[in-house]
């Protein structure tokens, strides 16, 4: 075999290229594996970036390293992006010019985060489009002695973030466009609950708002922001907590079938419209048994996904069976959700906390064919500090029409 020819190549390093090289070594003892990846640095446990390195002082840094290399003998091609997929001649070409030929493919890539549009002719890097190892490293040094940050966006990680970043000493804004902070997703009860714990934190909230343009003003800033309303706004660091922009493109072009969101559409073994890819993760377009045929970004997803993907590559031929959920901690409130959080749906809350309620409890979001309807259909739940409960979390969903006046109780 050739020094460029792999019997499994993996493009994308993140968490789900790691599981994936993980689960191919439970099946294939022997096999070779190359991962590709577009970050300079080995696969790291993503989701410490924006919690437990903040918030846990026994987390350290090197807790991060997923220890993909040494568990696995996976050759690792850091900082360089896969942009050419050839089907039939089974190779992938990176934008180095490398050219590599496999037997069996998953795509297992992320996407580019984004951010506001504000000018940095120096290069300073002072405004941060959070999501890698890197962005961390910097994001903490540039805030060790506390300063002035901003946060923009409205997401899980920009709350995350400016949690963290007040948890440190560091003065913090969080802008966001939405009226309420994370009004889309939760009942009100929970929204007065989280802005009051970001406040009471020392958070400047300033909500209905957002980021028109703006620029870093010297090598060492500030940078100021100009604001919708004809504001402006200036901070020592600018981080923003946005979506992604998938990085598919090279699978499109290649003639693999896609989303309209640009995932990678899978069957039920996570195999795409060619025999020999498979895809995982961020941008697999999948068949859940439990809520349909979906595309998720979170990290329970990316290892369970990439884990079953890898194991498939080297024959296991298994479904994957797995519905994944999604976790988020601030400060003292952890939440873990499966299925459809949208605050657009009704919903029926289950509050259990002791001294105050909204201490513990279960949030089912649910449809019913009609107003008149006494049955419901669980499209997601919500489980806010209650532990150990996924799996009853995911039997609601599944089992079909409910009473809504039985479905208190069922969880805690």
């Amino acid at each position: 075999m050739s020094e460029n020819a792999y019997d499994y190549v993996i493009v994308g390093a993140g968490m789900a290229g790691d599981a994936a090289a993980k689960g191919i070594r439970e099946v294939d003892a022997d096999g070779t594996i190359c991962l590709v990846g577009r970050e300079p640095t080995p696969p790291v446990t993503r989701p410490a970036l924006s919690k437990k390195l903040w918030t846990d002082p026994d987390f350290a840094f090197d807790d991060v390293w997923l220890g993909t290399e040494e568990q696995t003998g996976a050759t690792l091609l850091l900082g360089e992006s896969v942009v050419g997929l050839d089907p039939a001649g089974r190779t992938v070409t990176t934008d180095a010019g490398r050219t590599l030929t496999y037997g069996s493919l998953l795509v297992a890539t992320s996407g580019t985060p984004g951010g506001p549009d504000v000018d940095d002719p120096a290069g300073t890097g002072l405004v941060v489009r959070f999501r890698t190892v890197d962005d961390y490293s910097f994001l903490r040094e540039r805030t060790r002695d506390g300063g002035h940050a901003v946060v923009v966006g409205g997401s899980y990680i920009a709350t995350e973030l400016a949690a963290a970043l007040v948890q440190n000493g560091v003065g913090t804004d969080l802008v966001h466009a939405e009226e309420r902070l994370l009004g889309a997703v939760f009942p009100p009860v929970l929204v007065d609950r989280l802005e009051s714990r970001f406040t009471q934190a020392g958070v400047r909230l300033v909500p209905g708002t957002t980021v028109e343009g703006g620029s870093v003003e010297g090598l060492d800033g500030p940078v100021r922001l100009e604001l919708s309303g004809d504001r402006t706004h200036e901070a020592d660091v600018v981080v923003a907590g946005f979506g992604i922009t998938l990085e598919t493109g090279f699978a499109a072009d290649a003639g693999l079938e896609t989303s309209e969101d640009g995932g990678v559409v899978v069957d039920e073994r996570l195999r795409t419209s060619d025999p020999h890819v498979w895809a995982a993760g961020d941008v697999a377009q999948y068949p859940d048994q439990v809520l349909g045929r979906r595309r998720v970004e979170h990290v329970d997803h990316a290892t369970e996904s990439g884990r079953q993907a890898g194991r498939n590559m080297a024959g296991a031929g298994e479904p994957y069976t797995h519905t994944p959920y999604y976790y988020s901690v601030l400060f003292e409130d952890r939440y873990e959700a499966v299925g459809t959080l949208d605050a657009s749906l009704e919903t029926v809350e289950d509050w259990q906390g002791e001294d105050d309620p909204q201490d513990k409890g279960v949030v089912y979001y649910v449809e019913r064919e009609s107003d008149e309807a006494q049955d419901v259909q669980v499209r997601g739940v919500l489980l806010w500090n209650v532990d150990g409960a996924r799996d009853a979390a995911r039997h609601a969903i599944a089992s079909g029409a409910v009473r809504a006046d039985a479905l208190p109780g069922r969880i805690g």
